[in-house]
């Protein structure tokens, strides 16, 4: 099939700098849903092929000029072939209508981008892993349950959206509690399809209140300061309203005990979040699974702190199991 016409800026618009150590372009690549993807391309400057290649996704309401970018561009200057993609629905890449999230269709986005860096003349696709960062840690543990291409898999600073969506953070709601959250989304349903079109969630505030909890700090200082994209929905009008229905029905990380390839978990010590990396890697079996906190981290350090991502384990992760 032939992939969709996306309009992909040619500027550097990142919010990290560009690095001359490799080669960035733009690349399309569809998933079997039929949905086109928009990504970049980092290649190695100094390497010659065919190269190990990760393809990277996350955070969970970011695009590929944020962290996943930072990664990426990161692990080309290491040797790898890399590509960013932004998720279906968001950023540049296809799907309509904008904004909505699915623990199927974004676990396939990852297959896919497998699909695509198995097929490239410079890349060996005995040697593809997947780096999934925030909710995109889950995605990429759920592709790892399902795709025995991928050899090697890093989730960083994981969050599991099934979880926090069905059983809020902590697991502090109740059988009611959820059952409220269904009746207000499938009203909200009723409310989209009378007026034609999905009503946003609302992204983060301009400024975090004072008595905020010092996560939801933590987020406002990236998405609407350090890291502000135009086309991040956090950074700006967040998810399509309804996105969280099917996150309350499909539990992920159901297999993920049936993972045979390589998994590395890494989480700061001080992430709000921490827990869901601690239960999943609980579930992982074998002597190639690994779970790395970060001393004093937390939840954002690690999607752009380059002194507290730990790049060198990661990159003698991938060596390891990409041999």
């Amino acid at each position: 099939m032939e992939n969709e016409k996306l309009a992909l800026s040619q500027e550097w618009d990142k919010t990290f700098s560009q690095s001359d150590m490799v080669y960035h372009k733009k690349i399309t690549f569809h998933n079997r849903y039929g949905i086109t993807l928009a990504a970049d391309m980092y290649t190695p400057k100094d390497h010659g092929g065919p190269l190990p290649a990760l393809a990277v996704a996350g955070p969970f309401g970011a695009v590929k000029e944020q962290a996943s970018g930072l990664y990426a561009q990161t692990m080309a200057e290491r040797g790898f072939l890399t590509i960013a993609f932004d998720p279906s629905y968001t950023g540049e890449s296809g799907g309509e209508p904008r904004y909505v999230a699915s623990p199927d269709i974004n676990t396939e986005d990852f297959c896919a981008a497998v699909d695509f860096l198995s097929v490239q003349e410079n890349v060996d696709p005995e040697k593809i892993g997947i780096i999934g960062i925030c909710g995109w840690g889950g995605m990429a543990l759920n592709a790892a349950a399902i795709d025995t291409r991928i050899k090697a898999t890093v989730a960083s600073t994981m969050y599991d959206m099934s979880r926090v969506t069905a059983n809020g953070y902590f697991d502090a709601m109740s059988e009611d509690d959820r059952y409220q959250l269904r009746v207000q989304l499938n009203q909200q349903r009723t409310q989209d399809y009378k007026n034609g079109s999905y009503a946003l969630a609302g992204g983060l505030p301009e400024e975090a209140p004072e008595d905020a909890p010092f996560f939801v700090k933590d987020y406002v200082a990236y998405y609407k300061h350090r890291a502000y994209h135009k086309r991040s929905l956090n950074s700006n009008g967040g998810w399509n309203m309804t996105s969280s229905l099917s996150f309350l029905n499909m539990p992920l990380l159901s297999y993920t005990g049936e993972i045979r390839n390589a998994v590395l978990v890494i989480h700061g010590e001080k992430a709000h979040s921490c827990y869901f990396s601690r239960d999943a890697f609980k579930k992982l079996e074998g002597d190639n699974k690994e779970l790395m906190i970060i001393p004093g981290a937390v939840h954002t350090d690690l999607y752009d702190s380059m002194d507290v991502i730990p790049f060198d384990k990661i990159t003698e992760f991938f060596n390891e199991y990409l041999k």
